[in-house]
């Protein structure tokens, strides 16, 4: 049980795909007031579900004005039973750059229980957080949430099969690189129907969770939105599959065929 609830929390990552070497477009792909609702099955099993929520903030970092992004997310079903999960996580991000400024995570698992926060000073390459200070190797260093958003706001026109990207994150106490290579396009059956897709190949380490060929794959809606639709990868005894249940307050129309 445990195994499978780690690699929920890693398909979840591999949301903040693609790369800060890519041109952010002229404005954000994402509106305040977009709310975003996903499950992620275990076989036929639906063992998470998630909420992603875009609101203005009240507060100002370096006197700039920021975006509020949350997440909520939760055991539901039989694993809700025997391993429950309430996390929170919030981001707060500047409206022009997307990068953060303020990272926080309230996690409660079973008995486990932890709260993280974190600074980002970007100028300076360094986050500080109640775990420590640490050095970032460029000056666009992104937590969990906030990659997600600057990644949806990347222009990625240009990109061609085979291509592949990087992008640093900060998670915990580490800051790592994720690679990400583009696969092409695909067409995706989905809760809102048939949307024309960008797929994407994020990197993961084989391990005791993961087969030593899994690949992990996430399709991305190809229109203005860029909203991830599907992420799934094989584990050692079947699958994970992280699926889109609804979108509301999205700027642009989906991608439907």
């Amino acid at each position: 049980m445990k195994q499978i609830l780690i690699t929920i929390s890693a398909v979840f990552l591999t949301l903040t795909s693609f790369s800060q070497q890519l041109p952010l477009k002229k404005d954000p792909v994402f509106q305040e007031g977009e709310v975003l609702q996903y499950r992620l099955r275990y076989g036929f099993i639906t063992a998470a579900e998630a909420t992603i929520k875009v609101t203005n903030s009240d507060l100002k970092f370096d006197n700039k004005p920021t975006y509020r992004i949350s997440v909520d997310a939760q055991t539901s079903g039989t694993f809700d039973v025997f391993y429950k999960i309430r996390d929170r996580y919030d981001s707060y991000i500047d409206k022009t750059d997307l990068l953060p400024y303020f990272y926080q995570e309230n996690i409660r698992e079973a008995s486990y229980k932890r709260q993280d926060k974190a600074r980002f000073n970007q100028d300076g390459k360094k986050v500080v957080s109640n775990r420590g200070t640490f050095n970032t190797p460029t000056t666009q260093t992104f937590d969990l949430v906030s990659a997600y958003y600057f990644a949806r706001s990347l222009d990625v026109t240009k990109m061609k099969i085979g291509d592949t990207f990087k992008l640093n994150y900060f998670l915990q106490d580490e800051i790592s690189a994720l690679e990400i290579e583009y696969v092409g396009k695909e067409t995706i059956k989905s809760k809102l129907g048939n949307i024309r897709c960008l797929k994407f190949s994020p990197s993961i380490k084989p391990g005791r969770i993961f087969k030593k060929d899994s690949r992990l794959y996430l399709w991305v809606t190809d229109d203005g939105n860029r909203v991830p639709v599907k992420a799934q990868v094989e584990i050692l005894v079947g699958a994970v599959t992280m699926e889109l249940k609804s979108a509301a307050g999205l700027k642009y129309a989906l991608a439907k065929e």
